[in-house]
């Protein structure tokens, strides 16, 4: 879509989907018995989709508990520890407005050129569309890193961001004076911590003045509009798009008919319908999961890259962060799953943790710049065990489950993950 410099990865959202999933499950033993030859170390739990008119169902939720600590703790810190002060600027930044309204974001907007008033005018007029942002948008090489990085007004962009992102005057000044707030992930596990001077682009510096999760897919780093004109950033070739309460894939089709060709939308807090509802319930048929083949081929292709190095932005096949080794495992499955955590968290419904079958993906929130967050991802193996990628300096593993700042398990959906993008 872009040339070399400035090509922009997929970029998808942060969600949740509030759904507890509580299935009776009849098995096929024949089944089971094929799936121990193939991964033994699994105690088997699963059901057997070819089971004609099995429907499992899901009760609505209540509280996630938390519990155990599947990483080493991350200390619960409020948002300002995470911004070092500004250093002063060569040229006066351009004042911060305070924050004065709140915009959920749901669509993601990325185009090969400029997308002109003129389209923005027909976005805004889109059945739903409540408020739209317009911004930059790139994968910038930062300290030898692809990076995908938006350029964005301080003073408006903020009210798209979480809350705890948002509030913070002191971000958005150092924004606006010319340094570089990157994600908590990529600070913490991706070698770029507060107050480091980063290469970007070849040429310019830029100093780590925030950590701030902006909740929008794969957005890594953000920067002022001008920071952004620096770094040979396209202008305006994105938008945020706020829709409340619209359906999220006619939403995207809408917005598709009105911008040029070669645009992207992407999903950031979908808004999709479920199954169909009995009271207080959601029936899910057993073919809207994997099937035992799949299950068994995406496991036994992620043991196989035990002792391979977590990698921050990894997808392998010889290197891995920790969405990255899903996403991969699940593709030799012949499964699409999207790219980053947050959005595998929404690719199928919330399962009890107790409930948990060997290739369900189990979840936590270490990000302490936005405690709500996704920001880790594990592949349940089975026996109280799971296989991930956990940080920079370690390696793909297999241990035992922990749940401190524990978020959820999930039971991928193939038709819901192939929705998510």
């Amino acid at each position: 879509m872009f040339d070399g410099r400035t090509r922009v990865s997929e970029l998808i959202h942060e969600a949740r989907q509030d759904l507890a999933y509580r299935p009776r499950i009849r098995y096929d033993h024949r089944t089971a018995r094929l799936l121990r030859q193939v991964v033994p170390a699994v105690v088997i739990v699963l059901l057997a989709a070819t089971i004609a008119g099995v429907v499992i169902v899901v009760q609505l939720p209540g509280e996630t508990p938390e519990a155990v600590a599947l990483r080493k703790p991350v200390a619960r810190q409020t948002l300002q520890e995470n911004v070092v002060p500004s250093e002063p600027a060569k040229t006066p930044p351009q004042p911060v407005a305070p924050l004065t309204s709140v915009h959920r974001p749901h669509m993601f907007v990325v185009s090969d050129k400029p997308l002109s008033s003129a389209v923005v005018a027909k976005i805004t007029r889109v059945a739903g569309v409540r408020a739209v942002e317009r911004a930059d948008a790139a994968e910038v090489s930062m300290d030898g890193k692809r990076v995908q990085t938006l350029g964005v007004n301080p003073s408006t962009f903020r009210a798209y961001t979480p809350k705890p992102t948002a509030r913070s005057d002191r971000l958005w000044r150092n924004v606006s004076a010319g340094e570089i707030a990157v994600s908590f992930v990529l600070g913490n596990d991706g070698g770029m911590p507060l107050g480091k001077i980063v290469a970007a682009a070849g040429q310019q510096s830029l100093r780590v003045g925030a950590y701030a999760t902006m909740g929008m897919g794969a957005i890594d780093a953000v920067v002022s509009r001008t920071t952004a004109r620096a770094l040979g950033i396209p202008e305006n070739n994105a938008l945020v798009v706020s829709a409340p309460r619209t359906d999220s894939v006619k939403l995207r089709r809408a917005l598709l008919r009105v911008l040029p060709r070669g645009s992207q939308v992407a999903t950031i807090n979908p808004v999709l319908q479920a199954p169909p509802q009995r009271p207080g319930r959601t029936v899910w048929s057993a073919g809207s999961f994997m099937t035992v083949p799949q299950i068994k081929t995406a496991l036994t292709a992620a043991i196989s890259k035990l002792g391979r190095p977590y990698v921050w932005g990894a997808e392998g096949p010889d290197t891995f962060d920790c969405s990255g080794l899903v996403q991969w495992a699940y593709a030799q499955a012949g499964i699409k799953v999207p790219r980053v955590t947050h959005q595998q968290f929404v690719s199928g419904p919330q399962i009890p943790l107790s409930q948990a079958q060997p290739g369900d993906l189990l979840f936590w929130r270490h990000d302490p710049t936005n405690p709500s967050y996704v920001s880790h991802v594990a592949i349940y193996w089975g026996n109280g065990k799971m296989l991930h990628a956990p940080r920079t300096g370690d390696v793909v593993k297999l241990v035992p489950v922990s749940t401190r700042n524990f978020a959820g398990a999930v039971r991928i959906s193939p038709a819901i993950a192939a929705r998510v993008r």
